[in-house]
């Protein structure tokens, strides 16, 4: 179970977590705001709720200082803020952007420990590398585009190119020190909010050079929020396995790797890889990969040391490679898909001058490097397969069954898709939504709903988006599809149906949706549909839940009302607290979904939607799951429940 650290913070608001974490979608066509058109002599007036019209003249142009203009336009700078409970939520890249310069001192051959701590709601970062320099301490934290990323010849693979990192880790904090060590002298500058509290410099026997800095989330920013130690570790443990030989301390644990992507490869394949890895690190590039018996294909890419979670040219890159590779070496024309299902991969590049598509660097732009790529990946494929035969064997017997899978899965399809003709006119079990994934922003924000039975949905149709917020109604409990074969997908009805309505029934590059949620009633019957379509996705399509597109909606178990104001309470300790707050209370325990009214359940899916992201840990620790959980040892299942029945 996830270890977290509560913030003590005030709840403002902004740390709720929405459509991607960005805000969910818009309520502007809910129904709750279509107020009518005035007409007056013929002529149309003003729609009900038009903004209030000001003088836009000298007066109305704001020019903001670039601290305020972080703290006003967060997203911009970090991404989504969150509660927490994401690994990309903004409080994480608030520590992220701070160990990326201490790792930019060990990537130039400065330092190679790095000290992480987290107590009481406060970060702190010691690295022993050069130190800033103590005349431009102030600057390097405070003044935006001021740093040394900027000189190749100080810093050539950084992250941080736009020197704006530890400025916006400044201006969001409401407690931020840094230290600079350098040859027996310091310089210590104290910020709240950005602006300078305090400085001071002086002398010190006891410090090896480096820099120490130490901050606290403002909860003006990031609301009320929540610390996961697991997602600080699995940054920790990616740092090692990028920067081999670099040592990083955090919570009593040491995050150090001697065979980088190799060891990242291990720790998530395990026992499952199908063959040795395959490994190769030259110059600027290193990339491992195998194969599993899982579907899809899973990568971990990074460049200059950032998770690239999004991908980009190198990850496209790497999956050219491995086909050409492939084809190369075993002198055929293999589909990529029956070479590449299956395979588990990882790539990192270093990058003079990368291009992502925004400050939070989840995805790579550099076009230029293609062939540089693809051709090493290619040969080091190449070369590893002549030099290890075992796992040249295995590669073909697993292409040869992919190949068999295949044509397996395309004698039924033409059937199924005849038979989900035939049953869409009957069971109109999607509502669909207008955007959909691809279709710039609103498509970023697209949600299709799984929900069990008509009663559940009934309420959410009434109350959704139409235009960002699609609806998919199972009629009962899905078939347990734990070790089935993929073709048992085609025959059953309605699971296939709801790849078709996903739009993954070939390829999940088709998804048609930007957040798969399930939603279902908080109770035994809820959470075996949930189990079951978790069990589903992850059997079936892995990569979806890798890549971050699959979630649970939570909903509130209590109403607390009295005369003046309702409260939806998610826990009964919110439940008991808000009983406590509010006289002669009403309270309602909601047993299923289909008992909210729409016109309440329309405040669960909107801005303040609650959504619990599906992550996975480790790869390898998927099927020892599911097989537990939803396998056939029930004898030994029921123990551990009897056991742990709370």
């Amino acid at each position: 179970m996830a270890k977290k650290t509560s913030s003590n913070s005030k709840t403002s608001g902004n740390g709720k977590k929405g459509a991607a974490g960005n805000g969910a979608a818009s309520g502007a066509a809910r129904g709750s705001g279509s107020a009518g058109v005035k007409r007056s002599n013929g002529k149309t007036g003003a729609r009900a709720g038009t903004p209030r019209q000001v003088a836009y003249d000298e007066a109305a142009v704001k020019t903001l200082s670039s601290l305020e203009h972080i703290r006003l336009r967060t997203g911009m700078y970090i991404g989504r803020l969150g509660d927490g409970s994401d690994i990309d939520d903004g409080v994480y890249i608030l520590l992220k952007e701070v160990i990326d310069n201490s790792v930019d001192e060990f990537i130039m051959g400065h330092g190679k420990r790095i000290l992480v701590r987290y107590k009481d709601g406060m970060f702190a970062v010691r690295d022993f590398g050069r130190g800033i320099p103590l005349g431009k301490v102030v600057e390097c934290v405070s003044t935006i585009n001021t740093g040394a990323k900027y000189n190749d010849e100080v810093f050539q693979f950084s992250v941080g190119l736009n020197g704006v990192g530890t400025k916006a880790v400044n201006a969001l904090s409401d407690h931020f020190r840094v230290v600079s060590f350098r040859d027996g002298s310091y310089k210590e500058a104290v910020f709240s909010r950005g602006k300078m509290k305090s400085e001071r410099s002086g002398k010190t026997a006891k410090e090896k050079n480096g820099t120490y800095i130490e901050f606290r989330p403002d909860t003006e920013i990031f609301g009320e929020y929540e610390i996961n130690l697991e997602f600080v570790e699995q940054r920790l443990w990616n740092y090692a396995y990028l920067n081999s030989g670099l040592t990083l301390e955090f919570a009593g644990n040491t995050f150090h790797s001697a065979e980088g992507l190799r060891d990242l490869l291990d720790a998530e394949v395990g026992d499952e890889a199908l063959y040795e890895i395959a490994y190769r690190r030259e110059g600027q590039l290193e990339f491992a990969l195998t194969h599993t018996d899982n579907y899809g294909e899973s990568y971990f890419s990074f460049v200059n040391g950032q998770y690239t979670s999004d991908g980009g040219t190198h990850q496209s890159a790497f999956r050219e490679g491995i086909l050409k590779g492939v084809n190369e070496f075993y002198r055929k024309s293999f589909s990529g898909s029956d070479v590449r299902d299956g395979v588990v991969g990882a790539i990192a590049v270093k990058l003079l001058n990368p291009v992502f598509e925004s400050q939070t660097k989840n995805k790579l732009g550099n076009t230029e490097i293609r062939s540089w790529v693809v051709n090493t990946v290619k040969s080091g494929l190449v070369d590893f397969l002549h030099k290890n035969s075992k796992a040249a064997d295995k590669i073909a017997d697993k292409i040869q069954r992919n190949e068999r899978l295949r044509k397996e899965l395309a004698a039924v399809r033409n059937q199924a898709r005849d038979a989900a003709r035939k049953v869409a006119l009957k069971v109109p079990n999607l509502k669909d939504c207008k955007y959909h994934l691809g279709d710039g922003e609103k498509g970023d924000e697209s949600t299709i709903f799984i929900t069990e039975g008509q009663s559940a949905s009934g309420s959410m149709v009434s109350s959704r988006d139409v235009y960002t917020q699609a609806i998919f109604s199972l009629r009962g409990k899905p078939q347990n599809m734990y070790a089935k074969r993929r073709v048992e997908i085609y025959k059953n009805e309605e699971l296939y149906n709801m790849t078709v309505a996903l739009g993954i029934e070939s390829d999940i590059a088709n998804l048609r949706y930007a957040r798969i949620v399930i939603a279902t009633d908080a109770d035994h019957d809820g959470f075996h549909i949930r189990n079951l379509l978790l069990t589903f996705f992850l059997n079936f399509y892995e990569d979806l839940v890798l890549a971050n597109h699959v979630f649970i909606l939570e909903t509130p178990l209590f109403r607390v009302r009295n005369k003046k104001e309702p409260r939806y309470c998610y826990s009964v300790t919110e439940k008991d607290a808000a009983v406590n707050e509010l006289s002669v209370p009403e309270i309602t325990r909601f047993k299923g979904l289909g008992e909210i009214s729409p016109s309440e359940f329309g405040r669960f899916i909107g801005p303040d939607m609650r959504l619990m992201p599906v992550t996975i840990r480790s790869i390898k620790g998927v099927h020892e799951t599911l097989e537990f959980f939803m396998g056939k040892n029930t004898p030994q299942r029921r123990g551990y429940i009897m056991e742990n029945l709370v």
